[in-house]
């Protein structure tokens, strides 16, 4: 079971019967690739994936959608064959406190 390879703690497991089609991405946009989700969590994701020789998966984006508007930022956790495991980074790790004004402190 995924969930058990990855190690990922809770969450409801979500399986597609015929996966998601997506696509991995790397931070600094250099190359692309398409997979195909097969489960997702809270916490991460089962991909199928073609060729990834050669790429860098420590930290990529994981696209749901062809215009960017929907992405998770992923580390790989585990492969097995043209399986990958990816962890969800959470978006709060490392994250500066915002510098917004505070409205009221004008009035």
């Amino acid at each position: 079971m995924p969930t058990a390879k990855t190690g990922m703690p809770g969450g409801k497991l979500v399986r597609f019967e015929h996966g998601l089609p997506a696509a991995l991405v790397a931070i600094d946009g250099t190359w692309r690739r398409d997979c195909v989700v097969q489960d997702i969590s809270q916490s991460g994701a089962t991909l199928t994936v073609g060729a990834i020789n050669g790429l860098q998966l420590t930290e990529f984006f994981l696209l749901f959608s062809s215009i960017g508007v929907a992405y998770r930022r992923c580390e790989m956790a585990w492969v097995n064959g043209d399986q990958l495991g990816v962890s969800f980074i959470s978006q709060t790790r490392g994250k500066k406190p915002s510098r917004r004004a505070d409205p009221d402190q004008f009035l």
